[in-house]
């Protein structure tokens, strides 16, 4: 079958594509070029299918182009797939770069079978995924129009003493504001009402996530995740909706992997050289989860807050965020008294955290004893007996003589 098959690869663009084709027993690629359109698609899914002798595998970089060219691929009746573009092989004497050598490149690559391929959402999965970065992106948009006009009112000598920003009482101290020029007075009030803006649109689109999260089927993992300290509904939906599909993890370490949060390594012969973490995979959900993890430094307990947000949930979700609270807790400070900084403890928790919410997940009803037994087998107590009890002599027993040193 391998023999056989036709190996396409496409160097995609907004506006157009290079091809290139390896057509079975050839080693020089058939290489044009295609518009990017619906027509221009369909018409060079045909050419490929015309011309191949038999099955046809096409792929691409994932990029600007997303999943719908795949999903437009395939409804004309062929094979396409993702490719990761952070795991291609990059050969470091190559220095010239253009579209039709890396689809060349990209067509071998393919016929020797290195390439990595992504695992790509459903259109509902993906449009659920758009929401929250959306949410991301206005909460980032807000972040920007606060610094502008705090900046812009420190530069006139006006700066809030009188406690934390952004409040009731903040606002109010806003509206007193006057300025000497006209146009001073009115780019405060365009800065101030870009404010109010973006935070109606994070309100909004906050409103939209929460009622995503009380459907089919977010209700469910949403739920456990948030019976976890530090993890509430936009955390939750990070992760549910990034991750999309945790059935192809078939184990933390290798959700951990992904998600950036494991040290490099550079080892070659008897030098050994380890660093900080990758930063590689998902840095949305690398970022929610080392936010929550600061909450981990608190005294173990429940809060008002917590307490509501288990109300209802099942007894294995509640026992396995105490399992994660307790040993979390523990981790972090373990470390700093070990002379850790507090950063790279709170991110050594992420990884952890990563692994219960794997076990959450993936395991289900199941996590709390695959975590039990975890323990067992780290701190060597699994499938070992009690140590007998020391033998008595009559005497001792009853209580006759003093027990013997032994």
């Amino acid at each position: 079958m391998q023999e056989s098959t036709t190996f396409v690869a496409m160097d995609v663009h907004k506006k157009q594509h290079t091809i290139a084709m390896l057509l079975p027993d050839s080693q020089i690629p058939e290489q044009w070029t295609v518009v990017n359109t619906p027509p221009g698609i369909r018409r060079m899914v045909r050419r490929i299918l015309r011309k191949a002798p038999g099955p046809v595998e096409i792929c691409y970089e994932a990029g600007v182009c997303g999943f719908a060219l795949q999903r437009r691929i395939q409804a004309h009746g062929a094979v396409c797939k993702v490719i990761a573009p952070s795991l291609v092989p990059v050969a470091p004497g190559q220095r010239i770069k253009t579209d039709r050598r890396d689809a060349r490149k990209l067509a071998a690559y393919l016929r020797a079978g290195i390439l990595t391929e992504v695992r790509p959402p459903d259109e509902e999965a993906e449009s659920a995924r758009d929401l929250v970065r959306r949410g991301e992106a206005a909460q980032a948009d807000l972040l920007r129009s606060q610094h502008r006009l705090l900046k812009f009112l420190l530069r006139r000598a006006m700066h809030y003493r009188d406690g934390s920003h952004w409040t009731q009482k903040h606002f109010r101290w806003l509206g007193g504001l006057r300025f000497e020029r006209a146009r001073d007075t009115a780019i405060f009030n365009g800065y101030l009402a870009e404010v109010h803006h973006r935070r109606d649109q994070v309100a909004a689109v906050t409103d939209a996530i929460v009622a995503m999260a009380g459907e089919s089927p977010y209700v469910e993992p949403v739920g456990w995740l948030r019976c976890f300290r530090g993890i509430d509904v936009l955390t939750a939906m990070t992760v549910v909706t990034e991750l999309y599909s945790i059935e192809r993890f078939v184990s933390p370490r290798q959700l951990m992997s992904y998600l950036g949060l494991v040290p490099w390594e550079a080892s070659s012969g008897e030098c050994e050289h380890k660093g900080g973490i990758t930063k590689t995979g998902n840095r949305r959900v690398r970022r929610v989860l080392v936010q929550a993890a600061w909450n981990q430094c608190r005294r173990v307990g429940l809060s008002p807050a917590l307490k509501a947000r288990r109300a209802g949930q099942p007894a294995w979700a509640i026992q396995l965020a105490d399992h994660a609270m307790r040993r979390l807790h523990r981790k972090y400070w373990h470390l700093i008294n070990r002379g850790k900084l507090p950063k790279v403890a709170v991110v050594a928790v992420a990884r952890e955290l990563v692994g219960f919410i794997w076990a959450a997940l993936y395991l289900k009803d199941q996590a709390p004893v695959y975590c039990i037994r975890r323990q067992a087998r780290r701190d060597g107590t699994a499938h070992q007996r009690s140590a007998p009890a020391p033998r008595q002599t009559a005497a001792e027993f009853l209580g006759l003589a003093q027990p013997a040193r032994r």
